[in-house]
C-alpha cells in the first residue's frame, strides 16, 4: 500500500454529470491504498488459502427472482459482448451479456480463462467478494471520497486525473476506450482488460486509478452528493439485470471508469466520476482495491 497524507479537498464535478454534482469541501484522513487493484493472482491466493466462493459461483436462490425462468437461475455473470456496428446507446442490452458459467476465472464465460491475465485485474467479483478479500488482508474498501482524492493525486481543478484532456497531444493515458463505442476498439489492447502498471502511474505512484477496471467503494450510492453526516444514504429501486425484475437493491458506489468508458458514451474516466452498482453483481468490467 501506498500512504496518503489526508486533507481538505474539492470533491465532485459541476460540468458532466448530474450525479457528481453539487462541489463541495470534504475533509479526509490520513489513510493507505493499493497501489494497483487487485490482481487476478492475488485473488486466486486467497481462495486458495481460504476455500472462498463468490457470489457468480453459487446458485441463485429462486425466490430472491420472482417469476424468473428457473432456466436462468444458474450461476454466472454480466459480460460485454461488442456489437456488430454502430447501435443505439441508450440501450445498454444490446452489449451486455447474461453468460452462465461466467466467474473469476472465466470472465466471459466457461470457455475463457486467465491464465495469460494472471496479473490483470480480477473481475466478475461483486461487492462481497471485494469485502471478503480485504477482511482476509485485514483492511477494508476505500470509501468514495478516500478513491476520488487518490484518483487526483494530489492536484485540484483538473478535469482528467492528468489535466484538462482525455487524450493529451493523442495519447492514452489509461486503458479506456479507444475508437468507436461498442464496436470498433482501435487500441492495441483491445477491447480487455491490461496488466496493472501498464501506464503511468499518478503523482501518487498508483496505478489504474483510472480506466482498466471500475473499483468497488465502500459508499452507499445517492443521485447526489450529500452530506453523509445530515443525510441517511438512499436506497433506491433498480431492476435485477437478470431479469428485470426484483426487490430494491442496495448499491454501491463504483470509481474510477474502466476499458469501456469511450468519450461518446461514457466519459467516466474521470476522478470525479462516479457510478452505481447493485452490490450482488458481477461483470467483465467491475474489480477494486483495498485501503486501510
Amino acid at each position: 500500500m501506498v500512504p496518503i497524507s489526508g486533507g481538505v479537498m474539492l470533491m465532485g464535478s459541476d460540468d458532466f454529470y448530474p450525479d457528481e454534482r453539487p462541489v463541495h469541501r470534504r475533509v479526509v484522513a490520513d489513510f493507505a491504498i493499493d497501489r494497483y487493484p487487485v490482481t487476478n493472482r492475488r485473488f486466486a491466493d486467497f481462495v486458495a488459502a481460504t476455500g472462498y466462493v463468490t457470489v457468480a459461483e453459487r446458485p441463485l436462490d429462486p425466490t430472491a427472482f420472482p417469476g424468473a425462468d428457473p432456466e436462468d437461475l444458474v450461476p454466472g455473470g454480466m459480460v460485454f459482448v461488442p456489437t456488430a456496428g454502430p447501435v443505439d446507446l441508450a440501450h445498454w442490452r444490446q452489449w451486455w451479456r447474461w453468460v452462465p458459467g461466467a466467474s473469476w476465472r472465466h470472465p466471459e464465460g466457461p470457455e475463457s480463462g486467465i491464465d495469460d491475465r494472471m496479473d490483470h485485474p480480477v473481475t466478475q467479483v461483486a461487492y462481497e467478494d471485494a469485502l471478503a478479500y480485504a477482511s482476509w488482508t485485514g483492511a477494508r474498501l476505500p470509501t468514495e471520497a478516500e478513491f476520488e482524492y487518490a484518483a487526483r493525486g494530489g492536484h485540484r481543478g483538473r478535469a482528467f486525473a492528468w489535466g484538462d484532456e482525455p487524450f493529451p497531444s493523442g495519447r492514452a493515458m489509461a486503458n479506456t476506450w479507444l475508437g468507436r463505442f461498442p464496436y470498433l476498439h482501435t487500441g492495441p489492447s483491445g477491447a480487455r482488460t491490461t496488466a496493472v502498471g501498464s501506464f503511468p502511474p499518478n503523482d501518487y505512484g498508483l496505478h489504474d486509478m483510472i480506466g482498466n477496471v471500475w473499483e468497488w467503494t465502500s459508499d452507499l450510492y445517492t443521485a447526489r452528493h450529500v452530506d453523509p453526516a445530515l443525510t441517511p444514504p438512499d436506497r433506491e429501486e433498480r431492476p435485477n439485470l437478470l431479469t428485470g425484475r426484483g426487490p430494491a437493491e442496495r448499491r454501491r458506489t463504483l470509481k474510477g471508469g474502466s476499458y469501456l468508458c469511450a468519450p461518446e458514451y461514457c466519459l467516466r474516466f474521470r476522478p470525479a466520476a462516479r457510478s452505481p452498482q447493485s452490490e450482488d453483481t458481477s461483470t467483465t468490467h467491475i474489480g477494486f482495491r483495498c485501503a486501510a
